[in-house]
């Protein structure tokens, strides 16, 4: 579902990511939820499956810088996991 229809207190209780990382992905551009006309964020469920598997990048070790370079694809970096 493409869909961008939940607020950032649901993706974080999905993600177990808090707002503050969240919005930091955002700021680096690495996510892009859709604005309602009152400014809230909004995510599809797609936006939350990126979130994690970027979320999981940055803890092996991959930058920010990195990622986004990859986002032009799909971010399936090999992270070296099994």
């Amino acid at each position: 579902m493409h869909e961008k229809v939940m607020n950032i207190g649901t993706v974080r209780e999905l993600t177990g990511l808090s707002e503050r990382q969240i919005r930091y992905y955002e700021e680096k551009q690495l996510i892009f939820p859709r604005r309602s006309k009152g400014g809230a964020r909004k995510f599809s469920f797609e936006d939350v499956e990126r979130l994690k598997e970027i979320h999981m990048k940055m803890k092996d070790g991959f930058r920010t810088f990195d990622l986004r370079k990859s986002a032009a694809g799909t971010l399936k970096l090999d992270s070296g996991r099994s």
